[in-house]
């Protein structure tokens, strides 16, 4: 198809099947389109709709995020996941907050941090209705398909090739509803595994679908053994019930968020109870369980502590407390789920 029949294609199809509804999509706003978009990045729209509600009205505005402490915003993004993405929204609603406007080209967004070019050509298409090209993982799939491209998507040769034919077809005229319509048809219809290609709009045009090899792309990427780090996660407890936690380093794995102390050995973690003046008035080593980042295992054994001593001890201002059930902080999945188990 030529790119005018593709993209007549995609928006009478976007008309009659593709979503409406969706939170973002009522009271379209620059910075609640990019909000939903930065939650988006690597997490399902059935995942992200509960927390872009309780965030949008925790932070209704761009002003209202930039001028609350990043401490105050983690506990709203606990349990998404990928930390990183948090950090930077509210380094660069600060930015933005501090320039009284909202970057409208891509040269500003792509400056701006968290926001690649991807999340920058979404911005600008339908917050701005401006013709810009993405290439998210749902475009990936449908344009590698619909051209039979082989090869894995992660390498800069296939990736500059997506990039050509993301740009060819991009419509100057309903960029909004375009992009929308492309996201769509990658996360209902061209899905990764089951695609339904019997009722897809492109399907007679598609080369995957003609060849054959619909299930083969897009090429996966080379597989690769992960690493596995270990380490044991002290939950340390006080007569009141009360929980040990610690606060992670602003930069890295769960940056910024609330953990349990973690060691290398059971015996490093009575040694460190010890050394506050914790006595152990029992403790339990509990099943081992694993988390996988995006770049190794992580296998966790828990350690139970009950301690009856004094919990006075001095600790670092703002970088550790006892916590309390219900107190609302920023906590990675794992740990919210195992203090959910010993509370």
């Amino acid at each position: 198809m030529i790119p005018a029949a593709f993209q007549k294609t995609i928006l009478t199809w976007f008309d009659s099947h593709g979503r409406k509804d969706l939170p973002w999509q009522q009271n379209i706003t620059p910075y609640r389109v990019w909000l939903s978009e930065i939650m988006l990045q690597q997490t399902q729209v059935t995942t992200v709709i509960p927390y872009f509600n309780a965030f949008i009205e925790k932070f209704p505005t761009l002003e209202s995020l930039a001028t609350t402490p990043i401490d105050d915003v983690l506990p709203y993004w606990s349990g998404l996941g990928y930390y990183a993405r948090a950090r930077n929204l509210h380094k660069t609603a600060q930015l933005i907050h501090q320039q009284q406007r909202f970057p409208d080209t891509l040269p500003e967004l792509m400056a701006l941090s968290g926001i690649g070019q991807s999340t920058a050509g979404a911005i600008l298409s339908i917050a701005f209705n401006k013709s810009h090209a993405i290439l998210d993982g749902n475009v990936k799939r449908v344009l590698t398909r619909y051209k039979g491209i082989v090869g894995w998507t992660g390498s800069s040769e296939i990736n500059k090739q997506l990039w050509a034919v993301s740009t060819e077809l991009t419509p100057k005229e309903r960029c909004a509803d375009y992009t929308q319509a492309m996201m769509d048809l990658g996360a209902t219809l061209c899905t990764r595994s089951k695609p339904a290609c019997e009722i897809c709009p492109l399907t007679e045009h598609c080369l995957a679908k003609r060849r054959g090899i619909v299930a083969l792309l897009p090429t996966p990427k080379p597989a690769k053994t992960l690493p596995v780090k270990q380490r044991i996660f002290l939950i340390l407890k006080n007569d009141s019930q009360q929980i040990f936690l610690e606060k992670r380093p602003p930069t890295g794995i769960w940056g910024g968020l609330w953990s349990l102390p973690e060691f290398d050995s059971i015996e490093s973690a009575q040694h460190w109870c010890l050394s506050k003046n914790l006595a152990i008035a029992s403790q339990q080593v509990l099943p081992t369980l694993r988390h996988t980042f995006s770049h190794y295992h992580l296998d966790y054994t828990p350690l139970a502590i009950q301690t009856n001593s004094p919990t006075n001890f001095v600790m670092e201002a703002n970088q550790s407390l006892w916590y309390n059930t219900g107190t609302l902080l920023g906590l990675a999945a794992p740990i919210k789920q195992l203090l959910q188990q010993h509370n």
